[in-house]
Formats: structure tokens, sequence, C-alpha cells
């Protein structure tokens, strides 16, 4: 794909992620391409939308973070918006949504622009709500003290006026989840679970996650969900601590909507958007989270080898009680024509077997 206009999201606090963002503006000053460091902001200058954003850098073709998973979830904010590309430098510690090392930018930047890369299209979620989100005055700085300013909330998608039983259409994505989590340690949070507008069960709770399967290896995973492929498209709740036998999560087929009310005598309910606080909800409040027609573009050196991945990224060990087994399965003769449709690893190289 052709690069002619670059975003750069850098986390500052990290000197490798400073040092490889400098290896881009290089790259792109030798290239005579635009670059712009985006999603900057200081006590002057607050945090701006994900349109605004993309619109002040010229609205980037490619947009690389560099940094953690959460650095990259900045920058999907801003690439979702205007479908732009997204390629995550890891500069942190677990480093699952990223793709490349600080020493390979400058190749991978290469690699792009010629198109030798893939892209790779990742389900994301929005959100339809009883009212626009809002913050109380002054919960942002009690909630967000030392992390620096919040988003703004999210703004109403354009359109006409909307029927009141449908709800407020926010204009928001989320790549990973939707949280919902109570404000006060000694209030649970009163959260009835809708699916496909019918009443699954309603929890006192620590919180509840909504996710995505790109987002199912992250706080879902911690709180006890699924590992879900991300080539699939589905919808994820799982529940935090709830005083409920049935704390199970369940998956949702991607055309059945998952919506939370707060309940009457809940206490006030946080909704975070990607790890980033984006409102508080009142008891009778509702918002329910579904597919968004959008798709991250993910930009790819080569395929994804996700279950390589998580088993390298979480350092998943083997039973001592077991056998040790080859890294992948893949036979040397021929696909047979029943398995073409299937997702293969690929062959294998240096004249080694991969079979057992």
């Amino acid at each position: 794909m052709p690069v002619n206009r670059l975003g750069l999201v850098v986390h500052q606090a990290r000197p490798a992620a400073v040092a490889a963002a400098r290896a881009a503006h290089s790259w792109a000053a030798a290239r005579d391409v635009s670059c712009t460091e985006i999603d900057v902001w200081s006590g002057e200058r607050p945090r701006r939308s994900a349109q605004e954003e993309s619109a002040a850098a010229g609205h980037p073709d490619l947009i690389v973070t560099f940094g953690g998973d959460g650095t990259f979830l900045r920058g999907a904010r801003i690439a979702a918006k205007d479908g732009a590309a997204a390629l995550g430098v890891n500069a942190g510690r677990v480093g699952f949504l990223t793709e490349i090392a600080p020493d390979d930018v400058p190749r991978a930047l290469d690699a792009v622009q010629a198109g030798r890369t893939t892209v790779e299209e990742r389900m994301m979620l929005t959100l339809r709500a009883s009212r626009p989100l809002d913050m109380p005055t002054g919960m942002d700085a009690l909630l967000r003290y030392g992390r620096g300013p919040v988003l703004p909330a999210p703004k109403l998608r354009p359109g006409g006026p909307e029927e009141v039983g449908w709800g407020v259409a926010l204009d928001v994505t989320a790549l990973n989840d939707v949280v919902f989590e109570k404000l006060a340690r000694d209030r649970q949070a009163g959260l009835a679970v809708y699916v496909s507008g019918q009443l699954l069960a309603s929890y006192s709770a620590d919180a509840i996650i909504v996710a995505t399967p790109t987002g199912s290896t992250a706080y879902s995973f911690a709180a006890g969900g699924p590992v879900v492929s991300p080539h699939m498209d589905a919808v994820v709740f799982t529940p935090v601590a709830p005083h409920i036998a049935f704390d199970r999560t369940v998956v949702a087929a991607v055309d059945e909507a998952v919506a939370i009310r707060v309940l009457p005598h809940s206490g006030r309910v946080a909704v975070s958007i990607d790890g980033q606080l984006r409102g508080v909800l009142e008891p009778g409040d509702w918002v329910a989270a579904y597919r968004a027609p959008a798709r991250l573009r993910m930009v790819r050196m080569r395929p994804t080898e996700f279950y390589h991945r998580l088993r390298d990224r979480f350092r998943l060990a083997d039973s001592p009680a077991a056998d040790q087994a080859p890294p992948f399965y893949r036979p040397r003769s021929p696909v047979p024509e029943d398995l073409a449709h299937l997702r293969l690893p690929p062959p294998p190289g240096h004249g080694e077997d991969a079979g057992p």
C-alpha cells in the first residue's frame, strides 16, 4: 500500500519507543512522506476526538504506534475512524497486538510501501445509549489521577433525531472491549444484561466486560473468559466477581447486541472503552454494544499465527507429564481438496519435517 501520510502515536515514557519513532521520522523525511505525531496532549492542550486527531494530521494512510498494547489501542481509535491502516511497534511488556520490534521499523515501512505486507481486518464494537455519555464535574480528575487527561465524551453519530426507544448512536468504536464497572468500593454495580433484547440475568458485580474476539485475550481473559479466535466475529461478555451462581462468560452471535442496564438501587457505573474512561452511568441508564460497520485494518508482515502468538506472549507451559510435541503440524504432501479452505500453517522449511 502506498504511504503518503504517516501518523505516529508514541509512548513518550519509554526510551525504546521514542528512539523507534525517530527512525520513522527519518524514514519519512528521506522519502518526502508527511509524518505527524498524533494523540499528543499537555496541561494546556486536552485530548481530542479521533476525528479531530485524524484531521489535524492530514488524514494519515498509516498510523504506527510505538509502545505496548495500550499505545496500539490509542492509535487504533484514530485509524478506525478514518479507514487508515495501523502498525504496532512493540516497546511494551506483552505486545499481543503489536507486530514488529523497534529495530525493524525502517524495514517494515519499506515493506508496507512496496506492498509486501498483508492487511488483517478485525471486528470492532460500537454503541447506542439511552442518553449521551458524560462525566460528572471533577470525576475525571479523581479517577484518572496521575494518568493524564481523559478523552472527551463520545459525540453522537451524524443523522436526524432518533426514536427514543432505540437510544442515541454514539460516534465511538472499541477494538478490545467496553467495560461497565462500579465506582465506589462499597457499592456493587447492579447491572441487567440483555442479549438480543431478552433479559439473560441481573448481576450484582464489580464489573461487566463486553469484548470483541480481539479483546478476549485482554481484561475478559484475566476475568476468566475464553480465548476467542480473532478471525471470527462474536460478542463476548464476562461478569467480574458477580454475586450469582451463574458466573460464566457468554459468547453471543455477531448479530446479537449485548445491552447493559443500570438497575435502580445500583451505585454509579463507569464506562471505559478500550481502557479509557468515557462516561458515568446513573441508575436507569443503559448502553448497548454491537458490531461496528467499520473494521480495523491491521498491518501484518506475514499472515498471523495467532496460536503461536498466544503461546509465546502468555508463556504457556506444557504439562510436565506430557511428552514434547512438535511446534506445529503440516505434512509435506499437497493439501487435500477437502482441507483447502482451512487456515493452515506454512509448509515446513529448512528441510525439517514438522509432522509428528
